[in-house]
Formats: C-alpha cells, structure tokens, sequence
C-alpha cells in the first residue's frame, strides 16, 4: 500500500491543520489534517468514535475546534456558528434532513432567504416574489437534472428519496465555494441513493467540491474522488480508490493493518 508525499497545492479549496476538539477527558478530535481540492468528493470515512462528526462540525462551523486553523482558499477562517460557513459559501446537509414537510419544493429550496418584491411592497411590506422563486427553483432542478412530479408539490409527499434530493439541490442552490453531506444515502433504497449519488456528481461536475460522510462502502467507492481514513481522532490514511481496494480501505479504519505513514495528502 502506498501513500503520497504532502505539498503545497494551489487546487486547494478548504483546509484543516492540526484540528483538536476535547470534550472533558475525551479527545474527539486529536490534531486532524484535512485537505479539499477543487473539483472533487472526497469521502470521510471512519468506525464508531474516530471523530467523523466532529471534524464535519468543526468544518461546517457547528462547533470551534480547541486548537488547529482552519483555511478557505489559502486565507485562515474563523467560524462563530454555521451562519458564518454559509456566509463564506459553505452549504452542509446533514443526516437529520432540514426540510419543512408542509411546504412546496420552492419554499424548501429558498428556506431563510426567501426573495422579496421589488420596491415598496417587498421592502415596506415584506412581500414575497413568489414568482422568480418558482422560475429560480425549476431552473435549479433542470440544471440538476433532478426529476419531481411538481414543483409544487408539499415535500411531505415526496419519497425519502425525492426529500433528500431537495435538501442537497438547496444546498447546491446556494454554495459558492464546497457542499459538505453527512450520511445522504442513510435508510434510502437503492434507487434513490442511485439519484442522490448522481446529484453529487451533477454538483461536482458543475464546480462544486463535495465532502461527504457515508457508512456506505460501496457508495464511498462509487463516487468518491480520495478518501480520508480517520480512527481514534486522527487522520490515519489519505488515499482513493485507485490505490487501495475497499477491503483494505476497511482494514486501514478499523486497525487491523497498519496505516500507510505518512498520513498525507494523496
């Protein structure tokens, strides 16, 4: 098994050097390395208690890491909360779906940055322009490629699928730099975790660097580009599915081989 060497990259997009997170005598996250290029999905992968969803949360601006920088473009960040990465064109969508099944795809897509009428009646008035939210909204799936009966329809009506696939098309509605996914294919059937990989795909061929977090081995495979191997809050393997074949991707994350050293960028 083998592992590349670490240098300066200017397809850098998002970084993280030295990430620790302590929660009382628990150290989730042990001085993690991590590294985003443009134009790719790279895959988080890692057993129960490696420091997977802390390191998402550190990324997405949930919680603020004890020690470590973290890097947009070359440029240090300094996230207070969530708002913040999406501030800086970070869009996260997370396992517990943030959709409102009451209403449309159009008012789910648009969710917290509703668009107002112009002039007095949306400024005064507070009136919304329900009109260029639907054009916005079918054009953003037309792009996507993604299909829905109507883009009408209340999202309670949709397939587990077909609600999963609204929350990433928002979240690739509205980043401007990286689409961080935890878990998006969890408890979906085949089918539609074969749309949801094919939504990642459209979002990265469109320009999007993608970080995703799956349980889901062959998925991982499938889609990603270079996978980070994390166990007992390190950054332990660095590597893609040209240089390491899924089963000794799983020895490496769960300790029954040794990890290739060092743990750099591939």
């Amino acid at each position: 098994m083998r592992m590349s060497q670490q240098g300066s990259d200017p397809r850098l997009v998002f970084e993280g050097r030295g990430l620790t997170k302590r929660y009382g005598h628990v150290t989730a996250l042990d001085g993690t390395d991590f590294e985003l290029r443009a134009g790719e999905v790279i895959a988080i992968i890692g057993d129960n208690g490696a420091g997977k969803s802390t390191l998402i949360k550190v990324l997405s601006g949930a919680i603020r890491p004890d020690e470590g920088e973290l890097r947009l473009d070359g440029a240090p960040v300094h996230f207070k909360g969530p708002l913040d990465a999406r501030a800086k064109g970070i869009e996260t969508v997370y396992q517990e779906l943030a959709v409102a099944p009451a209403l449309d795809i159009t008012a789910n897509l648009f969710l917290g940055r509703e668009l107002r009428r112009k002039g007095a009646l949306g400024r005064v008035l507070g009136m919304l322009d329900k009109r260029a939210m639907r054009e916005k909204a079918v054009e953003h799936m037309e792009t996507l490629r993604f299909n829905i009966p109507a883009i009408g329809n209340p999202v309670e009506v949709l397939s587990g699928g077909q609600r999963q696939g609204v929350a990433v098309a928002r979240a690739g509605a509205f980043a401007s730099k990286l689409v961080i996914m935890d878990e998006p294919t969890a408890a979906l059937g085949v089918r539609e975790s074969g749309q949801v990989l094919d939504l990642i795909r459209t979002i990265r061929d469109r320009g999007l660097p993608v970080i995703l977090i799956s349980h889901n081995m062959p998925h991982v495979f499938e889609i990603a580009d270079r996978i980070h191997i994390q166990r007992l809050g390190r950054r332990v393997a660095l590597t893609s599915p040209k240089e390491h074949t899924m089963q000794e991707a799983v020895a490496i994350m769960t300790g029954a081989v040794p990890a290739p050293t060092p743990a750099a960028a591939a």
